[in-house]
């Protein structure tokens, strides 16, 4: 490998150690010169390169040496090029925040990778932020990304898998699903290498190993030994440390940027040395063809997706960084205090985008700074011994007395003399390591070796507390002028509620409509960020949002300062709550996949929180047309429950019902009563479902036979129903339904169940038939006296050993119908005595009522009687045993099923107390028609009867 005469020294000492500590020294001598080959590159491009590591503070300081004395004309930016746009709006920030790009549907892409996202986060301890805080501020200097374009991020890069589900704070999964964009990512991919190296070092991580041999030897070194030391690390880096699936995507991305730089320097008549060129260590040596001004070699741009793109700034935090590039946690923080503790000790001021009074006048800006003989800067650094940092003892000690105050703060037991042995212990450790002073990775391990317990007092432990006192977590935040228009729109209308909205905790917010009315519409406001957002942003602690309703008093916890990345993660989808909401809404009822439910759930969500008329009306005749298609009666209970509070809601409304409504009703009335027959006898349809259809026809029939439906329809599926036997489950149902239309009576209901209760075989499917009269309560009420009837005699005349083994299975069946077990179990209150004492003379109803039924006028006059037939009645109720005894002798069979001796005489001695009573018109028992029939029947035999007893 031909190298400058310069480098034949430093060749020599790299071959020669290859030699002495290599089995086999070509390969190593292979490698050594071509790192060295690789600096030579870097240095001797005319464009000057800064290499620069994510989140380094050395290369954040090295960058504000470089602008500080030397101004560049054009700064060229490793960073995708369409998010250049939105670089202005970071001057009303709070760092850190991310650059964000963000596409919802694409037809290029799958729609299993929906949405796209892409985010670069950005610290104000960042070479990145460094350079673009300068370009901004210094109008003479141009600002221009060359890196891919965030389309190509997915047309090049495979998305990376997805982690494992882990235990992270809210603030590290600010980022969400996002692809990070790391400039000067230098984390080695390739895993065998990784762990030789940390292993050699005695690290636990490749932040660590960073922090310990290489930032802290280059932070403060002169500005071309640091840009020769990184051209090192990154070609090392580059040819060890990559896998080759990722070399590929890299070389992509270089011959893009080297592309673009020379196209950008052409059309505007640069010179390379007045411009200088930021990318990672990895790239600054690289092989493409298109490297290096001196080629005039291009390369041709792909073309783009059909994808649009929506770019924006979303706030980020330390832990959100750190968990997006899989840094240790504290990782950031401790590089932010690195960075400030340096530039105080070199007494420079960072660049920011804050307000300036006076721009200054840049400093030698026609000065390019030359660049000294490489072999022998590179040489002296790598052959010289390191120097001796001097030990940060106080910083040390501060940190030791600090995390026993805090971890006493947070319920530990520690004293004065735990300090003193995290000092010590923070000592032995460095010694362990082979580390001239602590670093806080030591400092972290003392103190959780001195101070941890078994049990965590409190909700911190020692290592969470070291990340607080190390610099703990930040979270950025994007001002007000950044935001999209629909976030600043909400916080305009929420401004009338006199709360932080930019403030990280939660702000509560009280509000009495009855004093303060004006506070109205910031309640519509919160309830839509609700129902778009659900509780996480905003939270109603008091309140409710129902239709017809009218708050008096709302009481909310917000967090939208906290959670801001949400609301404008919204401003892509829309300029305002409203126009997201009817977006969304429409999307929801119209999408392929839609039903009847989701599209009336979607009218009903329309005027809770839209208050449009043409599109709640919009969507209730599409949930029209995709009620007719349905062939299955699997939402009918949402559908009913839906429908019928619209109904309610309108019959409020000075308006009345509207068109769609109605047409809904009739048109469900006929396709229920029409699904009717196929329901109960397909075994795919559930119980529940049937109910449903049958509470939507009897519950709604009224309006509907009032808005032209006719019921002989249902008469018709009802018989049909009935031809067929269906389940057990569904029985109770029908039945039911034919007892409303007049199918079916009580008595034959009450004779099928007693046969069924007095058959072993036959019980154990009670509960199924059990729980049909149970869901037929909600359409027909009054069928609950047969319900309790039915369970009574259940328990009373079961014995234990076949009850016992079925009533687990009795028991799960009337868990779910809670509700409708309240109006049941108060109809049982209502049956039964109210204290034990009344149980003694006490008789069911349904007892009283087990008579057969006779068809007669139910109203008979005694005025039609003759003369006899009135002495014969007086006698009877004179003489209760003697016509108990020829009644027993007469209708043995009759009294014995009615048991007219215990239920009948006192009913009827009251309607028969006087001889006046015989003139009034009442109702006249079974009983008594049978009597009057023997009379009519047996005359003569009557006569001589009552001869014989009156003489008697």
């Amino acid at each position: 490998m031909n190298l400058p005469e310069s480098f034949h020294p430093l060749q020599a000492q790299l071959l020669g150690a290859a030699e002495k500590f290599a089995t086999n020294a070509q390969p190593l001598g292979e490698l050594l010169a071509a790192l060295v080959a690789d600096v030579d590159k870097a240095t001797s491009e005319p464009l000057e390169i800064f290499p620069v590591c994510h989140h380094s503070p050395a290369s954040a300081l090295q960058m504000v040496r470089r602008l500080q004395h030397h101004p560049p004309r054009v700064i060229y930016l490793e960073m995708c090029e369409d998010l250049l746009p939105i670089v202005e709006n970071l001057r009303d920030c709070k760092f850190p925040v991310a650059l964000q790009a963000f596409a919802t549907e694409s037809v290029t892409f799958s729609p299993q990778d929906m949405p796209l996202s892409v985010v670069a986060p950005i610290t104000e301890a960042s070479a990145e932020y460094q350079a673009i805080a300068f370009a901004l501020e210094h109008p003479g200097t141009e600002l221009v990304f060359v890196d891919r374009a965030v389309d190509y991020v997915f047309q090049w890069e495979e998305r990376p898998q997805e982690r494992l589900e882990e235990e992270v704070t809210d603030e590290a999964k600010m980022h969400g699903t996002a692809i990070g964009l790391e400039i000067g990512g230098l984390t080695p991919s390739f895993d065998v290498f990784l762990q030789f190296l940390l292993k050699n070092s005695q690290t636990r991580h490749f932040a660590e190993w960073w922090e310990q041999y290489v930032e802290q030897a280059i932070i403060n070194t002169d500005y071309h030994t640091y840009r020769q030391v990184m051209f090192l690390i990154g070609s090392l880096l580059r040819r060890l440390g990559t896998r080759q699936q990722e070399i590929a995507t890299d070389r992509l991305r270089e011959r893009y940027m080297w592309t673009r730089i020379k196209q950008h320097l052409q059309g505007r008549g640069i010179q390379p040395e007045e411009a200088i060129y930021i990318c990672g260590a990895a790239h600054a040596a690289s092989d493409v063809p298109e490297f290096g001004v001196g080629n005039s070699t291009v390369w041709e741009i792909p073309n783009l997706s059909q994808t649009t793109w929506m770019y924006g700034l979303i706030p980020s935090s330390f832990a959100a960084i750190e968990y997006q590039f899989s840094h240790p946690p504290g990782t950031v923080a401790m590089a932010e205090a690195s960075w400030k503790k340096n530039l105080k000790a070199a007494n420079l001021k960072p660049f920011s985008l804050g307000e300036q009074k006076k721009t200054q006048k840049p400093k030698n800006t026609n000065h390019t700074p030359q660049n000294p003989a490489t072999a022998t800067i590179l040489t002296s650094f790598l052959t010289r011994p390191p120097e001796q940092v001097a030990a940060d003892t106080e910083q040390l000690l501060q940190w030791c007395a600090d995390i026993v105050g805090l971890a006493r703060k947070n319920g530990y037991l520690a004293s004065t003399a735990d300090s003193i042995a995290i000092y010590q212990t923070s000592l032995l450790l460095a010694g362990m390591r082979n580390r001239l002073h602590p670093t806080p990775y030591d400092f972290q391990d003392a103190a959780i070796t001195c101070l941890e317990k078994d049990r965590t007092p409190k909700k911190r432990n020692i290592f969470q507390l070291c990340q607080i006192l190390l610099g703990g977590d930040r979270v950025g935040l994007v001002g007000y002028a950044s935001l999209p228009p629909l976030a600043q729109n909400v916080y305009d209308r929420l401004a009338p509620l006199n709360v932080n909205l930019q403030g990280q905790t939660n702000q509560r917010a009280l509000m009495d409509f009855k004093r303060e009315p004006q506070l109205l519409p910031c309640s519509d406001v919160l309830w839509r960020l609700y129902y778009l957002l659900g509780s996480h942003i905003v939270q109603p602690i008091m309140g409710e949002r129902r239709l017809g309703f009218k708050p008096i008093q709302e009481s909310w916890e917000i967090r939208i300062g906290k959670y801001q990345r949400q609301l404008i993660m919204l401003g892509y989808e829309g300029v305002t709550l409203e126009q997201v909401i009817e977006q969304r809404l429409q999307k929801t009822a119209f999408d392929s996949q839609g039903t009847a439910k989701t599209a009336l759930q979607t009218a009903e969500d329309s005027i809770l929180y839209l208050h449009s008329p043409r599109l709640t009306s919009k969507l209730g005749e599409h949930a029209i047309s995709l009620l007719v298609r349905e062939t299955g009666a699997t939402d009918a209970p949402e559908i009913f429950t839906i429908i019928r509070r619209l109904v309610h809601y309108y019959r409020t409304t000075p308006t009345g019902l509207p068109t769609w409504i109605e047409n809904f009703v009739t048109i469900g009335y006929r396709h229920y009563t029409t699904l009717l027959p196929k329901a109960f006898s397909d075994r795919g349809t559930k119980p529940e479902q049937i109910a449903g259809m049958l509470n939507f026809i009897f519950t709604l029939e009224s309006l509907a036979l009032s808005l032209g439906c006719d019921r002989a329809q249902l008469l018709i599926s009802v018989k049909q129903a009935a031809s067929e036997q269906p389940d057990p489950a569904k029985l109770g149902l029908l039945w039911t339904t034919e007892w409303l239309l007049g199918l079916r009576t009580i008595p034959q209901m009450r004779e099928f169940f007693h046969h069924v209760l007095r058959n072993e075989m036959l019980i154990r499917t009670l509960p199924d038939y059990l729980n049909g009269f149970l869901l037929s309560l909600g359409f027909a009420p009054r069928i609950n006296r047969f319900v309790v009837e039915l369970l009574a005699q259940l328990f009373g005349s079961v014995p234990d050993h076949t009850l016992l083994p079925w009533l687990p299975n009795l028991i799960l069946r009337l868990r779910p119908h809670r509700e409708i077990l309240q109006n049941l179990i108060k109809e049982a209150a209502n049956t039964y005595p109210q204290q034990l004492q009344g149980f003694a003379n006490w008789v069911p109803v349904w007892e009283k009522e087990n008579i057969p039924e006779v068809k007669t006028p139910s109203q008979t006059s005694l005025t039609s009687f003759t003369e006899g037939e009135i002495k014969a009645r007086q006698l009877i109720f004179k003489y209760k045993a003697g016509t108990n005894a020829i009644a027993q002798r007469l209708l043995w069979s009759i009294t014995q099923l009615l048991n007219i001796e215990n239920i009948q005489w006192q009913e009827l001695e009251t309607k028969s107390t006087g001889e006046n009573n015989f003139s009034r018109n009442y109702s006249i028992s079974a009983t008594e028609m049978q009597i009057q029939n023997l009379l009519k029947t047996h005359p003569d035999t009557m006569e001589s009867l009552l001869g014989l007893l009156t003489n008697s």
